[in-house]
């Protein structure tokens, strides 16, 4: 059993839903989206980080508000990125795959097609390169060139009471994780469904790689994660509203996903 947490270190507020959505209505207003990573922390202490965020520079970069660098959001849970020995990647979006100089000790868990789409012939097209930064794609590289990295083809246990569901569809070899936890197992969705609505109503995103995976992903979502308590989107605010924070002075930043949700 593992305890869950969400982890805000960024924001984005005030974009068009029409910039987000494919079927969007430019009349639809705006939506706001959270960045989040997420770590699982067994009674002994150990720990499982899912997704590593971006950096400040990225931040700065791309136009992000950075609120939290990671290594004090770990601090508010008591996790040491430098003990942590596995760090799952969902994808190798800017927003899901920076910071890996924070996990010198850990193993990253990768799937084959995600790994082969970044260094491959479609990175040619600046489409389909725009969500990726060149340098994270590199440091995985030489984590691969330094026997850290592990490869997965398709579905995946790599390890008791973490279970691994390729999908694509965002992206070419997107995963989302199934944690084991006190309340039964909770789907961390990461991009899979970037908001409550996306599973909820199939809300095609706006940066995709397969439409039909895209859609049969929010399908094996709902299978797999079953009612939508148990599943927690990549980017929804709402996550922070509908869990509670450890402790007081955690609210807005953590998020507690082992535990039930208000709604």
């Amino acid at each position: 059993m593992f305890r869950l947490y969400a982890l805000k270190y960024a924001e984005l507020t005030g974009r068009k839903r029409s910039d987000v959505f494919l079927t969007a209505d430019p009349h639809d207003g705006h939506i706001d989206m959270a960045y989040y990573i997420w770590v699982a922390v067994r009674d002994d202490g150990e720990a499982v980080v899912i997704d590593t965020g971006f950096t400040p520079e990225t931040a700065a970069k791309r136009g992000r508000v950075f609120l939290e660098h990671p290594t004090q959001l770990f601090a508010r849970i008591d996790v040491d990125p430098t003990k942590v020995r596995n760090v799952i990647v969902t994808h190798l979006h800017y927003d899901h795959a920076g910071n890996f100089s924070l996990f010198p000790n850990a193993r990253f868990h990768i799937q084959d097609d995600e790994m082969a789409f970044a260094t491959g012939r479609d990175m040619g097209h600046p489409a389909l390169r725009a969500p990726f930064e060149v340098e994270d794609v590199v440091e995985m590289v030489r984590a691969v060139y330094g026997e850290r990295v592990i490869f997965h083809n398709g579905d995946a246990s790599p390890m008791p009471g973490i279970e691994l569901f390729k999908v694509g569809g965002h992206s070419r070899g997107l995963q989302f994780v199934r944690v084991a936890t006190a309340r039964g197992p909770v789907v961390v969705a990461s991009d899979a469904a970037h908001y409550y609505e996306s599973f909820e109503e199939d809300r095609l995103f706006g940066i995709v790689d397969s439409l039909g995976a895209m859609v049969t992903g929010f399908r094996r979502l709902r299978e797999i994660g079953g009612e939508a308590s148990r599943i927690v989107p990549g980017h929804d605010p709402e996550v922070l509203l509908r869990y509670p924070a450890p402790r007081e002075k955690d609210d807005g930043f953590v998020a507690a996903l082992h535990l039930p949700p208000s709604r």
